[in-house]
């Protein structure tokens, strides 16, 4: 397993915050680096630090503590590093349920069938919407043709973003094409304004909370 070392910003074991699987006990690797700054960013120190370098083999040995759980790729972005395609696969191979979550910026032509992803479309208020890559819905439809089990989030910081975020939703017909997640940035969007807004336009969509910072508010890394 000869390829460059990844640029790991944290290895932990928690309970999944976010999509679909949100509750469920998982292992996390967190990438270093990020193309996008995102206003409501809460991990800046996954491209603020180098991080540690680490091969697909020492992570590997890591996951291999903590047998039987699915595994999060997540980051920071961690498409930016193409060893991050070597360790998919190394985990598939481990038996894993392996899971990508990705800011939708870089394309989604080389992830595994395998693999499931969890894919941002950044809102307006995020300050970068500008980057989200319009082919990446294409390749997630012609993944939910083959079977693979993907979903979308929007972020949301404002009633705006919301009317911005349905509009998207209605132009793609996205619903119906797999999981969509709307996920509050609190203070900024009080989640019961948002599930008003959800109940009100009968949108399809699942409300989505950051369970692990309910669970542990006080936790910046490691959750």
């Amino acid at each position: 397993m000869a390829t460059e070392p990844l640029r790991v910003s944290e290895l932990f074991y928690s309970i999944q915050g976010e999509s679909t699987r949100a509750g469920l006990p998982c292992l996390f690797i967190r990438l270093s680096g990020c193309n996008l700054r995102c206003a409501y960013c809460d991990a800046g120190y996954t491209w603020q630090e180098t991080g540690m370098p680490m091969s697909v083999a020492e992570i590997l040995a890591w996951a291999a503590r903590i047998p039987g759980m699915p595994i999060e790729i997540t980051g920071g972005e961690p498409l930016l590093q193409t060893a991050v395609y070597f360790l998919m696969q190394a985990l598939i191979q481990d038996g894993r349920d392996v899971l990508l979550e990705t800011n939708g910026s870089l394309t989604l032509d080389r992830v595994p069938d395998a693999v499931g992803i969890i894919m941002d479309v950044k809102c307006p208020d995020s300050g970068m919407a500008e980057h989200n890559l319009p082919d990446n819905l294409d390749i997630l439809r012609g993944r939910q043709q083959r079977g693979c089990r993907d979903e979308i989030k929007f972020v949301l910081s404002s009633e705006a973003d919301f009317h911005w975020a349905r509009e998207i939703l209605a132009l793609g017909n996205l619903p119906t094409l797999l999981p969509v997640l709307f996920s509050p940035v609190r203070p900024l969007l009080d989640p019961a304004v948002l599930a008003g807004l959800l109940l009100q336009h009968r949108l399809p969509v699942r409300l989505q909370l950051q369970l692990h910072a309910l669970l542990w508010p006080e936790k910046t890394r490691g959750a």
